[in-house]
């Protein structure tokens, strides 16, 4: 058993080792497994190096501290809740969260602690990315492994100003592996934390409630929306109960104006059309409009998921039985053969005429096989067999229209503030290798995208150039799933 074992692993090393293995690794979805792990790794030594050798600066971590010290020494009414950049705007998880980074950096003051702490938020947030990455079979390893190291934006975001965003971002993606792996409670608990933290996750909610409801009913959508209020209600209690109105209006104000200075999507506006009420309600006609026109695609990509699903929970545990009898009746022969070979070892050994006529006979007969052209037809070992559907990559039929309108409420926001570039990072390249751009294409993209991100301030032209490559994204991969959506109309 020893022996074999040691000979399985040799194998497989020998395998790791060949060249389309090694090509794989860089081309093939399949294997991000493994290279998402050396991702982790490298992010990792990464982060370590940046908060060692790069200047901290700054921008709302103080603030975020004053808000919360606030709410420790007893301050309920959000209307007091205040820090240098302003009145607290943020729900009641943001709170909680930041309350207890107060107590382990010694009141905010350990401030390289506190950027380890989100070292290891970034790790998980990547963790949660990756899977989803592998589970969909969708982008290459060497995109991800190009976009994600190469983002000084993000990184900056992440472990040298320390935002709120990425909590949030990290509770969303949290949450979409749990709705990929049918666990619908634990889905809506970690939505709605997402949402507690920060309200930008909402731009997620018009796809995942028409993913409830087609999967789930109309009850049982009911249940899950009860869960995400109730979380909601639960975290604001303590401020709900002093003063409804200053929480919900701090917390949740839909109506807050930006501040021009800090706008990357708009700076060819001037401060009053900016500001303009007029031009926020037309961005809002503009984002509900964009999303009449997508969600029924998006619909029909949740209707396929939903019976996609009920054909796996069908087929899957009959495949899942014929590979353990196949195991079972594997190892039933491998110890038979282990049996009848010691049994030949105890008999009496060869003699030396025996042993030269038996090297005789079989070199006649591989001299005979070496002749012959006719190829032989081995029998087909049925119990080595092992059967499998990748039902993995159903997947994608959830993560698109989900990535999708998040986008679409990206592209329609009133401002982008440099820290929202974490609201879709991590979906670009899954958006961009969902549209039928060439790959030079798609990566000029994200290099021009990467580029109005890290030009501060940001100027008229990168202002107007992030707006064109988010429309050419939006309209890319509309036009491909319009596509594939007609394609299967016809044939069926």
């Amino acid at each position: 058993m020893g022996r074999s074992r040691f000979q399985d692993i040799l194998n497989e090393v020998k395998r790791m080792l060949t060249w389309s293995y090694l090509k794989g690794l860089v081309t093939n979805p399949a294997q991000l497994p493994f290279v998402a792990l050396l991702i982790l790794v490298a992010e990792l030594i990464l982060n370590v190096l940046i908060v060692e050798r790069v200047p901290y600066t700054e921008i709302d971590w103080k603030a975020y501290m004053q808000e919360c010290e606030g709410f420790l020494n007893g301050t309920l009414d959000y209307s007091k809740l205040r820090g240098d950049t302003g009145p607290l705007v943020y729900p009641a998880g943001f709170v909680y969260i930041y309350s207890m980074f107060y107590y382990l950096t010694n009141r905010g003051e350990n401030i390289k602690l506190a950027q380890y702490l989100f070292i290891g938020v970034y790790l998980m947030l990547l963790s949660c990315v990756l899977r989803i990455y592998i589970r969909t079979k969708k982008v290459p390893p060497y995109v991800l492994v190009i976009t994600i190291l190469t983002s000084y934006r993000i990184h900056s975001i992440h472990v040298l100003r320390m935002f709120n965003d990425p909590i949030a971002v990290l509770f969303l993606f949290m949450s979409l592996n749990f709705f990929l792996d049918s666990k619908w409670y634990l889905g809506s608990i970690f939505y709605s934390l997402g949402v507690s933290v920060k309200m930008n996750i909402l731009l997620y909610a018009p796809a995942l409630f028409f993913f409830y409801l087609i999967n789930l009913g109309v009850l049982e959508t009911m249940k899950q929306l009860f869960v995400c209020g109730l979380i909601q209600i639960l975290l604001g209690m303590p401020f709900l109960i002093v003063e409804p109105i200053a929480y919900l209006k701090g917390s949740f104000d839909v109506g807050r104006v930006f501040n021009h200075t800090w706008t990357v999507n708009y700076r060819f506006l001037d401060v009053k059309t900016f500001e303009s009420s007029y031009f926020h309600l037309a961005l809002l006609a503009i984002h509900i409009i964009l999303l009449i026109i997508c969600l029924p695609m998006c619909i029909q990509y949740f209707n396929s998921y939903c019976r996609l699903k009920y054909v796996q929970r069908q087929v899957q545990p009959q495949i899942d039985a014929k590979n353990l009898e196949n195991k079972r009746k594997s190892k039933l022969k491998k110890e038979a053969k282990m049996k009848l070979n010691k049994r030949n070892e105890d008999n009496e050994k060869l003699s030396k005429e025996q042993e030269e006529f038996l090297q005789s006979f079989k070199n006649v007969l591989e001299k005979s096989t070496q002749k012959s052209q006719k190829p032989v037809n081995r029998p087909i070992d049925n119990e080595n067999m092992k059967y499998s559907i990748n039902f993995d990559i159903i997947s994608q039929l959830f993560i698109l229209p989900m990535f999708y309108v998040n986008f679409i409420g990206i592209v329609c926001a009133r401002s982008l503030h440099y820290q929202f570039y974490s609201w879709y990072f991590h979906t670009l390249p899954y958006l961009l290798w969902s549209t039928n751009y060439t790959v030079i294409v798609r990566f000029l993209i994200l290099a021009l995208i990467e580029f109005c991100w890290n030009t501060y301030p940001s100027t008229d032209i990168t202002s107007a150039l992030l707006h064109i490559c988010h429309i050419s994204i939006l309209f890319g991969v509309y036009k491909k799933i319009s596509t594939e959506l007609n394609m299967v109309s016809k044939v069926q």
